[in-house]
């Protein structure tokens, strides 16, 4: 469930904007998304984990704002993060 020092530090390389990018919306939307998909065979192993749902929940709420900020401030940079992220079906 935890997300892996290599994996974080290829999410950030693939998504940054500058050199020394860690926190910038599209990096934060796609380690969101990835803790995000780390909890699926969790959820199907736990059915009554609640507390951890709950998490769940408010990753996801987060990854929806950051998502709104990024549509709000440049619809080029959402629509790439979307494509990339393979979160528009």
């Amino acid at each position: 469930m935890v997300l892996v020092k290599d994996k974080k530090k290829e999410l950030i390389d693939g998504f940054k904007i500058h050199t020394r990018d860690t926190g910038s919306a599209e990096v934060q939307i796609a380690i969101l998304t990835e803790r995000i998909n780390l909890l699926g065979p969790h959820f199907k192993q736990h059915k009554k984990d609640f507390h951890s749902r709950r998490g769940l929940l408010l990753m996801v709420g987060r990854r929806r704002r950051l998502l709104t900020y990024l549509k709000k401030k440049d619809i080029a940079k959402y629509e790439k993060v979307l494509e990339k992220l393979k979160l528009r079906k």
